[in-house]
């Protein structure tokens, strides 16, 4: 299973964030964890190539400047995005909206507030980003193939700008 429950007499204990990166970086290799803000980005670096890595997944508990239409401030919500490739985004939920003005949200027709289910970022769609507040355990678990895809491309994405990274050392 991809992530590890915590329970106690069976009784399966809400998710909280740290669990959430806990099992991405025991599941996923060479993910780099890096805080600030209220929000642990997961970057991909395993060799520590490129500056920062490639962004794989971001865990956030807080609302920011210009990304309240989550109502992350809410107690005990917290998202968990990522960025699928082109054709998966597109096959769950049609073509990216427009970007938004800053401040601004998507035009995707989602409650971006609702929890426990799979949506659209509402300021990051443009780019692919999905999100889930506050997922369950079992949604965890039922999202596990679009984890392994997203990172797979991450993977694909480091690579290719490692390399070129390389030839321009020359």
């Amino acid at each position: 299973m991809f992530l590890a429950l915590r329970t106690c007499d069976g009784t399966v204990w809400v998710v909280a964030p740290e669990d959430v990166v806990a099992a991405l970086t025991a599941n996923f290799a060479g993910l780099a964890p890096k805080a600030s803000w209220g929000e642990t980005s997961l970057f991909y670096n395993p060799d520590r190539a490129l500056p920062n890595g490639v962004y794989f997944c971001t865990v956030k508990d807080h609302d920011g400047a210009n990304d309240t239409a989550s109502d992350l401030d809410r107690p005990g919500v917290f998202r968990v995005a990522l960025c699928l490739p082109r054709a998966r985004y597109e096959q769950l939920f049609g073509d990216r909206p427009a970007r938004p003005s800053k401040g601004g949200i998507v035009a995707s027709g989602h409650d971006f507030t609702a929890t426990d289910v799979l949506m659209p970022h509402p300021v990051y769609a443009w780019m692919g980003w999905v999100q889930v507040l506050s997922p369950s355990a079992a949604t965890l678990t039922d999202l596990e193939p679009l984890f392994v895809e997203a990172y797979d491309a991450v993977v694909a994405r480091y690579d290719a700008q490692a390399a070129r990274r390389s030839r321009a050392a020359g």
